[in-house]
């Protein structure tokens, strides 16, 4: 709940350019942007497009957008922006659940955190959003694949219309998922959202280096200095090679998470030495390599969302995707319905 009610304070007090959420909406747009201009050339054409990319720069912003809903919605998306780590990948406190062995369900991460004496509201669950979110796009992924091979081949000019009408609806679904992923994984590379100081050094915890505890800290980072510093052309030469062998979801999640927090003290380091003034080229180059590294992730984790719709059943009764694909099984029950 903290973390919501410091938004709220700080809207309302205007102490700081924008709410804390990460990147706000020049970083988001980027991260979105950078991602789909680097996927590689074996996705689907129309997700490689730049009105593609245009659009999931602009979807990555959505779940900004909609907090303030009510309840039981805000409780449910707004605390899955971040997840507050000590040092050692703990969530909270040392007692509280590892990063790198979370519970299978949020229930679960739930009762870890009552156990730990935290709740979920102060914790956050933002390795279970990235998690979800890639679920979800590589399902919409199995159904494209499986409407795009049947409007190439079915014969009926019924059930071709529809798989065609079926397919643009997913190709829709498919862009605002990768934007809702988009977000989360955004957030994912901002220190301060995987970081018990999240705003400003904690000041119930020991303060040896002498950081900031200043409330503006979280802010004035994200929104308007890198909204100075950040160039679309710079984040794309900074992203790294892919990495998509090998891939399993829980352990990249976990250790992308990790690799930003190991940024939280150089962070408060290069805070306390001036370089988030001004455009100061030692800030421009951290945020950038922030922004890369979500753009990065996000890049991959589409991708191996894609390879991995491959291998699986949809629908109902189930049929294989790479049957259909093959030409071998007719999902038309599968996807229409029998009913």
């Amino acid at each position: 709940m903290k973390r919501i009610l410091i938004a709220a304070a700080v809207l309302s007090l205007a102490v700081i350019p924008a709410s804390v959420s990460a990147w706000g909406s020049t970083g988001h747009r980027m991260i979105g942007m950078a991602a789909v201009r680097g996927l590689p050339d074996d996705l689907p054409a129309f997700l490689r497009s730049p009105a593609a990319a245009a659009e999931i720069g602009e979807l990555a912003r959505e779940p900004d957008r909609t907090k303030g809903a009510g309840q039981p919605h805000d409780r449910e998306r707004d605390t899955a922006h971040f997840v507050d780590m000590i040092d050692d990948g703990r969530i909270m406190n040392a007692q509280g659940p590892s990063i790198d062995a979370l519970p299978t369900l949020k229930s679960e991460y739930d009762a870890a955190l009552i156990a730990a004496g935290e709740s979920v509201n102060d914790a956050g669950y933002l390795p279970y959003a990235i998690m979800d979110g890639w679920q979800q796009l590589s399902r919409d992924f199995a159904y494209w694949r499986v409407l795009n091979a049947m409007e190439a081949r079915e014969t009926d000019p019924g059930k071709r219309a529809w798989y065609s009408e079926d397919r643009i609806r997913r190709e829709a679904l498919i862009l605002r998922d990768a934007g809702y992923l988009a977000h989360y994984i955004g957030d994912g590379s901002q220190p301060h959202h995987t970081t018990i100081h999240y705003n400003g050094w904690d000041r119930d915890t020991p303060n040896p280096e002498g950081f900031t505890t200043s409330r503006q800290t979280h802010g004035a980072f994200e929104g308007a200095f890198t909204a100075r510093v950040a160039r679309l052309d710079a984040v794309e030469s900074a992203m790294t090679a892919p990495k998509l062998d090998g891939f399993e979801l829980r352990p990249r999640v976990a250790t992308y998470l990790k690799t930003t927090l190991a940024e939280v003290t150089p962070f408060y380091r290069l805070e306390k030495a001036g370089g988030f003034r001004d455009a100061d080229p030692r800030g421009a180059t951290f945020a950038t390599a922030r922004l890369a590294a979500a753009a990065s992730e996000l890049r991959d984790m589409i991708a191996t969302a894609w390879r991995a719709s491959a291998d699986v059943s949809i629908g109902w009764p189930a049929v294989k995707v790479a049957e259909v694909q093959a030409g071998t099984a007719d999902p038309w029950l599968a996807m229409y319905g029998e009913d």
